[in-house]
Formats: C-alpha cells, structure tokens, sequence
C-alpha cells in the first residue's frame, strides 16, 4: 500500500520550489493533497499536476504571513476532506539582511512568513487533530542557517531558528496526542526561488548554478525532490515514533573545519 494512502496533506508554498516537490511525492504515495501558495497560476498549474498523477489535490490561496489567512487554509482543508492529516511548512522567506542594516518592516516580514505562519499553521492543524483525537504529523522544513548563518541572513535565521524551537517545543506538548512534529534542516537547495535570490541579491548569471554545483562536496546542490523522500519518510508510519527532531540534511557537516 502506498506510504500516505488516502491522507490528507496540506502543503503550505507547495505550490513550487521544495513544497511542490513534497506535494508531488504525497500524491505518488495516494495521499489527498492541499497545495497553498500566494499565486492562483502557479497554485493551479502545480494542482493540475498532482490530479495527472492520480491525487485528489486542491489549491488554496494563502500569504503566511496573514494569520487568518493560515487558519483559513487548515479550515478549507477540513471543510473539503474531513480533517487534516498531515502539515508541512515549506512557505519561507529568503530576502536579505544583516543585523545593522536590516530594518523593522524586514525583520517583521520574516517573522510573519518564516515563524508566525507556521506557528498558527500548526495551531489550527494540531486542534483538528487532538479534536478528533487522532494520531498525525507535522513537518517544519528549517534550514542549516538556523545554526547561525552568514551575516546577511539575520533576520531569515532569527526566525528560522524560532521555528526549530517551536518544533521541539509544540512535539513534547502534543506526544501524548500521538502528534508527531518533526523538523528538516535544509542546506544549499537548488530551486525556482534560490534561482531568484542569487540573481536579486547576488548579481547572478546563467552560470550561478554550475559554478555553485562545482563548489560543492558532492557536485551539486540539494534537490528538492530529495528533500521531499526525507520529508515522506517524517510523514509515515515508517518513522515509527521519532518526534521533537530537526535533522540536519547538507553535504557541510557541522562543526567540522579542514
């Protein structure tokens, strides 16, 4: 039987980029899918995908970084399926700023979308969940720089690095509910939006990613369709009862030096 067979995923950005790719895997393995993202185009491109591949699959519009927004998401999902399975937290916010020149309206915009979302994401989710009192599971995807980072991702990993607190956090409160809420560190991934950010911030050419690629232990960066495999394992019973981890998943090993 497939890994996720008829359960209901909810995706926040899963509408592309990792998300999408977590999206596509849940559907490969049977489950109904909920894709949210601030895009109906890309929303509605990438459900179309998952009904190609089999899935029941929806899009719901949702900016993170508006709370109501979130519950609204998690209450559409219960409204058309029943209930909510499964969430992950894949929507992130990635513009830059160091710790003096990073301004208020930054700081609280990566605070909405990289923590604040996910937080109320997981409230409305985890209520249905313990309302029901069924078993379920939560998946933040993080990133490597919530260990401290480069100097002009300050406010991406003051917030980041609140949401791996809150993961361990929102675990141990809700183990006995047999909610497991588990967590992914993610390094240098290759994606639609990681294409954007080198070349808003970095100057990029057409050449970034090779030169980045060669740059790397393993010749390449992260994919995010292997992200998503790890991110399916979380999401099953085959992860028996693992929960309150964040997993480091890079090709730099941390705290190690040459």
């Amino acid at each position: 039987m497939a890994e996720l067979h008829d359960r209901v995923v909810l995706v926040s950005g899963g509408s592309q980029g990792v998300g999408a790719a977590v999206a596509r895997t849940a559907a490969r393995e049977g489950a109904q899918v909920v894709v949210t993202g601030r895009r109906p185009d890309v929303g509605e491109r990438c459900v179309a995908e998952l009904r190609e591949l089999g899935a029941d699959a929806s899009f719901v519009r949702c900016d993170v970084a508006d709370v109501e927004q979130c519950r609204d998401a998690v209450a559409t999902t219960v409204q058309r399926h029943g209930r909510i399975d499964s969430l992950v937290n894949a929507a992130g916010l990635t513009s830059r700023g160091t710790l003096l020149d990073t301004t208020l309206e930054l700081f609280d915009a990566h605070v909405a979308v990289n923590l604040r979302g996910p937080f109320f994401l997981m409230q409305a989710a985890v209520a249905d969940m313990v309302r029901r009192g069924r078993p379920g599971t939560i998946v933040n995807i993080i990133t490597m720089s919530s260990h401290g980072g480069q100097p002009f991702l300050a406010p991406y990993v003051s917030a980041k690095a609140g949401l791996a607190g809150l993961t361990r956090n929102a675990a141990h409160a809700h183990r006995w509910d047999r909610v497991r809420i588990n967590g992914v560190n993610i390094g240098w991934t290759q994606s639609e939006g990681e294409d954007a950010v080198q070349r808003e911030f970095h100057d990029a050419d057409d050449t970034w990613l090779e030169r980045a690629a060669a740059s790397q232990p393993m010749g390449k960066l992260g994919q995010v369709d292997e992200i998503a495999e790890l991110v399916l394992l979380l999401l099953s019973d085959r992860s028996g009862v693992v929960t309150g981890s964040v997993m480091d998943w890079d090709q730099q090993v941390l705290g190690a030096l040459d």
